[in-house]
């Protein structure tokens, strides 16, 4: 699974070479970007119920009790970000490497060199992810088809791709007989 023949490639003198391949195996990153940005429709969908939810118990308690509770109110917006960084570390820090959005898609996020995600890594994948999008917007996901390994800017930054999960199995099965 190894390749050092790309200009992206973090290969230097004792460093590991990538893991996957584009061009030895084109399916690991087949309609990637489409799939992560229906991902990402169910992850904020999974992402705004509790959310939902939240200002909803707010606002009925704030009725019970004659508008003290809708004091409430200030802390929706940081208990977002907090549940939006826990959401995406635990998810991609899993067993399965994915949020829930890309597990639905059959993807899941590993490093360049091949190891699963971890709970750190996920929560920075959501921080870097969120500013690179506040920035640029939708041009963020114009790096990904320029690149074999259809990377977006954050996943550059931190060194992770993001792959066809039943491709990868399937890649991975033989080799354990």
């Amino acid at each position: 699974m190894a390749y050092m023949g790309s200009g992206d490639s973090n290969c230097g003198a004792g460093a590991r070479p990538h893991a996957y391949d584009p061009y030895q195996q084109p399916e690991l990153f087949r309609g990637v970007l489409t799939r992560r940005m229906i991902a990402f429709l169910v992850d904020l969908l999974v992402l705004s119920v509790p959310v939902i939810l939240a200002v909803i118990f707010i606002a009925v308690f704030g009725l019970v009790t004659l508008g003290l509770g809708w004091a409430l109110f200030w802390l929706v917006s940081p208990a977002s970000v907090i549940w939006a960084i826990v959401y995406y570390g635990a998810t991609i820090g899993g067993p399965s490497s994915a949020t829930i959005g890309m597990r639905v898609m059959d993807l899941e996020l590993r490093t360049w060199y091949g190891a699963p995600g971890y709970f750190v890594l996920g929560a920075v994948h959501a921080v870097c992810f969120w500013i690179s999008v506040s920035v640029l917007s939708p041009l963020v996901l114009l790096i990904g088809l320029f690149n074999g390994r259809r990377r977006l800017l954050h996943d550059f930054v931190l060194g992770t791709v993001v792959i066809n999960t039943s491709v990868r199995s399937q890649l991975v099965e033989p080799a354990r007989t």
